[in-house]
């Protein structure tokens, strides 16, 4: 098996990237400050506060970390503190945000409202994962922001998990897509085996670019070169899969946190298909996957301002 990379060579490779002026969008809990101290700690961001000045100085007496070096933004609420971060992003004072003490929704609203921040992409979340079961890095997505996905939704996902795939791997890597389902063949009673089909059909005329597709293939074919061949499944992705593309949210989500919380892997996540990065933390994050989140989104803000992406 290839050696696999360790959390700590991951956010070793960030040091001779600078660090993202990063919005820290309503952080008005202890982990929330903790969460930016850290990142800050390792060189990964510069914190910028957005939120109630009070109940931030609160947060972070609780958590025993001094803030009197960070930028503080004082907003009334935490509409108005994704409000105004989004507003810091557009006039290109901070490079990315980071959630705080607030719903998913409501930054994620703020975003979509400012358009400038928007692309003609669909946002998604990608989910990075390290497994010792696995012999390489991969991602699951989507698993955080879109409920049932169209197919020409799910192209959009596919096309953001490949804009990081090559922010990690170099712009001529090609990222092996697992198109997941119950089953490996397509069956007309099972929508996302349809689909599974289209986006594989649509990789290979080019309307999927940066990504080898195949699908539907089941979870166990998708990870596993064995049950592929046991099946009688030809296909370059089986078994060597770089992204596994999920049928919902529903679907990515649990298999996500059951990798997490029974398979012990490492896991970091991002989202994309925004003109920045975005880093989602949940309070059930340990501290590692919340670095390595930063971690993702200070790759990425190199990688654009490196010229990688248009």
């Amino acid at each position: 098996m290839t050696q696999l990379p360790t959390p700590r060579e991951l956010l070793d490779a960030c040091k001779s990237m600078p660090a993202l002026r990063t919005a820290i969008v309503h952080p008005v809990k202890a982990n929330a400050i903790e969460s930016a101290f850290d990142a800050a700690t390792e060189g990964l961001i510069e914190p910028v506060l957005v939120g109630p000045e009070v109940r931030i100085r609160e947060a972070a007496d609780e958590a025993g970390v001094d803030i009197r070096g960070w930028p503080l933004h004082d907003v009334e609420h935490s509409h108005a503190a994704a409000e105004h971060a989004c507003a810091l992003a557009v006039q290109g004072e901070v490079q990315a945000l980071m959630k705080g003490s607030l719903h998913t929704d409501e930054l994620l609203a703020a975003v979509i409202a400012a358009r400038s921040l928007r692309t003609e992409r669909r946002m998604s979340h990608v989910y990075a994962f390290i497994d010792a079961a696995y012999h390489k890095p991969f991602f699951i997505t989507d698993g955080v922001i879109n409920l049932t996905p169209t197919l020409v939704e799910k192209a959009d996902i596919v096309r953001n998990a490949v804009y990081l795939f090559k922010a990690l791997n170099g712009t001529d890597a090609i990222a092996k897509v697992a198109v997941v389902a119950a089953v490996e063949t397509v069956n007309p009673d099972m929508p996302s085996t349809i689909d599974a089909a289209c986006l594989s059909k649509m990789a290979q005329r080019g309307q999927i670019e940066g990504a080898l597709i195949d699908g539907p293939l089941a979870f166990d074919n998708a990870i596993s070169r064995a049950a592929a061949d046991e099946k009688g499944i030809v296909s370059d992705v089986a078994g060597d899969a770089d992204v596994l593309l999920m049928p919902n949210l529903e679907a990515g989500n649990m298999m996500a946190k059951q990798l997490i919380f029974l398979g012990n892997a490492e896991a970091a996540g991002l989202v994309l298909g925004a003109r920045i990065p975005i880093i989602l933390t949940s309070r059930a994050d340990s501290r590692l996957t919340r670095l390595m989140s930063c971690a993702l989104a200070v790759r990425v803000a190199n990688a654009r301002q490196q010229g990688m992406f248009s």
